[in-house]
């Protein structure tokens, strides 16, 4: 019995440290689609566009 409280816990997830966010994306960039969703290739490497900028990801 958890008493007067809620028995679920928060689990709080942090952004890894070793993710670089890039702020602008080069003029030369392309939008690919992959499964359905919306990736901005540009130097060889998929990115997605997030609030804070554009984080590298593997597709």
């Amino acid at each position: 019995m958890c008493g007067f409280s809620s028995c679920a816990r928060r689990v709080v997830t942090s952004v890894p440290a070793n993710v670089t966010i890039v702020k602008n994306r080069p003029a030369n960039y392309k939008i690919v689609r992959v499964k359905g969703k919306r990736y901005y290739f540009w130097n060889g490497k998929h990115y997605r566009k997030t609030r804070r900028g554009y984080v590298f990801v593997r597709v």
